[in-house]
């Protein structure tokens, strides 16, 4: 079955509901191998429920309401299906638990033409202790590599930001423990891409790769200790992703200053890749 532009643009995401506690909380910053030096108090404020912080990119994971692309009736082939881009903002902090109710839309379809996939993006606002207001609004968008040439736009989508081009102001590396993503799974995306291997291999890949949304948050952990910027400060950030990451892989950030804010780039050391680019993180003074 193939995209239908009209259908797939007005498909009803349903409404996700969760509660989440400290616990939660936590499991989400071992994910992001929080607790590796547990002795640090920059890992034990996530980790140890004694004045706990959350992580603002925790959002991301939460009222996700599972993956609605999966539905046959969207016409996006799953199996082929890889994470193109994420951003989060959030507009008050993020309390150590709560109720969450999402609402998400589909805002825009790209079809990149027959052979070269298609990218669709979808918004989701969280709303949190039944608050009239949102929380946080966070956009997506999904590579979808087997779903081109169905005679929708050629264009549409959010621009990526730009990456200077210049010496970065800071550099850091994060190794990713052979076993994270079977962690960072816990916070909800269960998708066997990230710990089946011959799921892996039906997609293309030697083996599991880690989930994009992990990379991503490794890459804004990597922001936040680099500069020594508060967690509880960053308001904002996003990333294109451009390559899978593997557990057992390095992950070395350039990040570059602007005020309010830095523009940052991921590369694997081991294979000298770029896996996240055009990213950006918006944080309080």
């Amino acid at each position: 079955m193939a995209i239908d532009y009209e259908h797939l643009l007005h498909w009803p995401i349903p409404d996700a509901l969760q509660d989440y506690t400290a616990r939660d909380c936590v499991i989400y910053a071992l994910g992001l191998d929080y607790g590796s030096a547990p002795l640090d108090p920059r890992h034990l404020r996530h980790v140890y429920e004694r004045d706990l912080q959350p992580i603002p990119s925790m959002v991301l994971t939460l009222a996700t309401g599972g993956s609605w692309s999966r539905d046959p009736g969207t016409g996006i082939d799953y199996t082929q299906l890889l994470h193109a881009e994420q951003s989060f903002r959030l507009h008050r902090p993020l309390p150590v638990q709560g109720h969450v109710q999402s609402r998400s839309r589909v805002v825009a379809i790209t079809d990149k033409g027959d052979g070269r996939g298609a990218i669709v993006t979808a918004e989701r606002q969280l709303f949190i202790d039944g608050a009239a207001e949102p929380a946080a609004t966070l956009v997506s968008s999904l590579f979808c590599r087997a779903d081109g040439g169905f005679g929708g736009p050629a264009s549409g989508g959010p621009a990526p930001r730009p990456v200077p081009e210049t010496d970065p102001d800071a550099v850091l590396r994060l190794a990713v423990p052979r076993n994270l993503a079977l962690i960072y799974r816990l916070s909800g995306d269960y998708n066997e891409l990230h710990c089946d291997p011959e799921v892996a291999a039906k997609a293309g890949f030697a083996a599991p790769i880690l989930h994009g949304l992990c990379s991503f948050g490794l890459a804004i952990r990597s922001v936040v200790e680099a500069l020594d910027i508060a967690p509880a400060a960053v308001a904002a950030g996003g990333s294109r992703f451009t390559a899978p990451v593997f557990p057992g892989e390095t992950l070395e950030t350039h990040i570059w200053r602007h005020p309010g804010g830095a523009a940052f780039r991921t590369r694997v050391v081991e294979r000298d890749r770029i896996v996240l680019n055009n990213g950006w993180m918006e944080y309080a003074s």
